[in-house]
């Protein structure tokens, strides 16, 4: 049925009587409790139904339907009836409303912005905060505010993200208030219900010299030792920059402090929260704190522990308190000299003077201030001594012995046939060099919490201008290496030798019959089987790869003018996993056959000297060794003559 201006005349007799009379709220659900009533609103039809029966369940059944529609006199409706204003009868809270930062979005033309109906539900069928169904009961608070904070459509363009919401539900409070809790802090406990304001507005609840008041509405006994604590009486002295409950705790994500995800869980405490401040030097700038607080904890027992995972060992607040934090200096501190034993003892019964006179931060201490310092500085010069001198002297020792054992069982071995000239010698070493030096600085880039990026001192510079010279060395070899294959004869029969061929294939499931036990003979190779074959096309390969790629990344300004983006991301996971893939080929393919290989273990001295033994070759390469052999005779002769 939809609403018309029709004449009075059409009317059943007990409307016309209310033209006379204060319309009754049955004369209203006459009409209005159709379920099909509309109206008009730009072409739209919109149901403007009332269910009398929701409606006298609501908080608003004992008022009559004109104590809101004020201007609403006789039926129809003309003139239309204005919007109800929730203020005429709330007027503090909508006064509230307005202070807050939905009124004022509302004002600017915001769509978005919730208005009362979006959080308390259609005006006919609002239920009291008290009720379990209602909106607005304490533990529906969250889903409610979740329909538009929970929205990521909803948020774009508000500079706020959807992710709070669902931080809240995974947090302490939210976890409780979804198992039923009715003292667990929801929305409109920390931001208040209506009077919504800015994290930026001094009068906000969640204004950060505010938050230990508004926290302390239900902590009150940890807000009471955080105002005396040396943090809370920094920020009652207007620091922004000492932390409150949120810098410690998190925001919508706080967690059990014992779960292990938490910020304040045991075995993070001190790396992921109190480290935020204390590890640096600005506070030690700025306020004259101690700083490198973290470090030499984490150089600690303590701290190694805590970092393998202990939830037992001691962290920061074990020892300085948690919301009781006070400096050294205060007789009520834990750290006091005087309660060191007590705060000691927690951990280590029986601790007395002696034990805690011990230092727990290791930081260099001036030698000519405290013996225990000096004492520690001359051992400590002492041992350093010992580990150069003595280690030193081993490893000349030995590398002594090495040296004549090594050039005796080479020169036993007659190493006379030839496998690498002296110019393929100089481009393996530098390849070897350059790919060595590729392998660490980039891998240090990928994993710059791994012993790669100690290597460098964690110092970003060093490692990027290590791996650029790096890739030109590699680059500039593999040009030289292509004027050599293409201008020189030794370098075209390099080639020729190495050109795959279908003897490969054949070769490789013959090797594989004879070491499965399935044939009595091996592979007969010429100067160069498919193992070597395999590594020298892999190398040709990768150096393509990686050099492209590389450029890309070293060049990308340059490559965006004429690649799109996605192209370059595409590259640098090629770069990537080219790098790990060459890596792995080299330790397992390569420095099997030149190191592991008990032919030739511990080492393969190919690469220094260029030979190998005939005995040697004749094994590995009997295809070819007529034709070396006599080419090392010819050498050997061509020698005495001159």
């Amino acid at each position: 049925m939809i609403w018309s201006n029709e004449s009075s005349a059409q009317k059943p007799k007990s409307q016309k009587k209310a033209a006379v009379s204060k319309l009754g709220n049955a004369d209203c659900l006459a009409c209005h409790n159709n379920s099909e009533l509309t109206k008009d609103v730009n072409g739209k039809q919109v149901s403007v139904h009332v269910n009398e029966a929701v409606f006298k369940e609501s908080i608003h059944n004992p008022l009559n339907c004109t104590d809101c529609h004020t201007n609403v006199k006789d039926y129809p409706h003309d003139p239309a009836p204005a919007k109800v204003s929730c203020a005429e009868c709330h007027t503090a809270t909508d006064g509230e409303y307005h202070k807050g930062l939905h009124a004022k979005a509302l004002d600017k033309g915001s769509t978005k912005a919730a208005s009362c109906q979006d959080c308390h539900g259609n005006i006919h069928a609002i239920l009291p905060s008290s009720d379990p169904k209602s909106k607005v009961f304490r533990n529906n608070i969250p889903q409610t505010c979740g329909t538009c904070h929970g929205q990521k459509f909803v948020m774009e363009g508000t500079g706020r993200s959807a992710q709070t919401f669902f931080s809240y539900q995974e947090s302490v409070h939210g976890k409780a208030v979804a198992a039923g809790s009715d003292k667990a802090a929801v929305c409109t406990d920390c931001h208040k219900p209506h009077e919504i304001r800015s994290a930026s507005d001094p009068q906000s609840e969640i204004f950060k010299f505010n938050i230990p008041t508004t926290c302390g509405k239900c902590h009150n006994n940890e807000t009471k030792e955080f105002n005396d604590s040396i943090h809370g009486q920094a920020v009652a002295r207007g620091n922004s920059q000492s932390p409150v409950c949120t810098d410690c705790h998190g925001i919508h994500n706080i967690k059990s402090h014992i779960d292990p995800n938490s910020r304040v869980a045991a075995q993070t405490l001190s790396r992921t929260t109190c480290g935020q401040c204390h590890s640096g030097v600005r506070l030690s700038q700025e306020f004259g704190v101690a700083g490198g607080r973290l470090s030499s904890y984490l150089d600690s027992y303590h701290g190694a522990a805590s970092q393998m995972g202990s939830n037992i060992v001691a962290n920061c607040a074990s020892c300085h308190g948690v919301h009781n934090i006070l400096p050294s200096t205060d007789p009520k501190s834990m750290v006091n000299k005087a309660n060191l034993v007590q705060t000691c003892g927690k951990c280590h019964p029986g601790a007395g003077d002696n034990f805690i006179s011990g230092k727990i931060h290791h930081v260099d201490t001036d030698p000519r201030v405290e013996i225990g310092a000096k004492v520690n500085y001359w051992v400590r010069l002492i041992y350093l001594g010992l580990i150069y001198g003595v280690i030193g002297f081993m490893l000349l020792h030995n590398g002594l012995i090495f040296r004549k054992k090594v050039a005796a069982i080479r020169k036993a071995q007659g190493r006379s046939v030839v496998r690498l000239s002296r110019s393929e010698r100089i481009q393996h070493v530098l390849l070897f060099t350059s790919f060595t030096a590729l392998v660490l600085t980039g891998f240090a880039l990928a994993y710059p919490n791994s012993v790669f990026s100690w290597m460098f001192g964690a110092s970003e510079n060093i490692r990027r201008i290590g791996h650029r010279i790096a890739a030109v060395v590699m680059l500039v070899v593999g040009i030289y290496h292509l004027g050599y294959i293409f201008f020189t004869p030794s370098g075209r029969k390099l080639v020729r030798d190495f050109w795959p061929e279908w003897k490969d294939v054949t070769d490789l499931w013959q090797n594989m019959l004879y070491y499965l036990g399935l044939s009595p003979n091996k592979a007969m190779f010429k100067k160069f089987g498919y193992v070597e074959k395999a590594e020298y096309w892999a190398v040709v390969w990768g150096t393509v790869i990686m050099g492209v790629t590389g450029l890309m990344a070293w060049f990308k300004i340059s490559v965006f003018g004429f690649v799109p983006g996605w192209l370059v991301d595409v590259g640098l996971t090629i770069h990537f996993y080219e790098a790990i893939l060459a890596t792995l080929a080299i330790i397992i393919w390569h420095f099997y056959h030149v190191i592991f290989d008990p032919d030739v273990y511990p080492i393969s001295w190919t690469w220094l000297d260029g030979r190998v033994s005939a005995e040697h070759y004749k094994e590995e390469h009997p295809l070819d060794y007529d034709r070396a052999v006599s080419e090392a005779a010819e050498t050997k002769d061509e020698k005495k003559e001159e």
